[in-house]
């Protein structure tokens, strides 16, 4: 299930999906693209787990690290509608 999302998230969203599309990302990549600081971008990526739009997976090579996947954005919509 995709709940929505503020506008704010949504566009980190759309700018997290125009690089990373359906590849993983981890939070320091998250970081220096946006420009934000770590806790700016924990909060974002906790809002937008919860709502549905990322999946969150332990890091293969440091499980203390996550590693994130978007769902795709047509996927997502979808699932808002019903």
């Amino acid at each position: 299930m995709t709940d929505a999302l503020p506008k704010w998230e949504m566009r980190a969203y759309a700018t997290l999906w125009n690089k990373y599309k359906s590849k993983e990302f981890n939070h320091e990549e998250v970081c220096k693209l946006l420009k934000k600081k770590k806790e700016v971008v924990s909060v974002l990526l906790s809002d937008i787990k919860k709502a549905g739009w990322v999946e969150v997976k332990l890091d293969p090579q440091d499980s203390r690290k996550r590693v994130y996947i978007l769902k795709d954005p047509e996927k997502a919509i979808n699932e808002l509608s019903k």
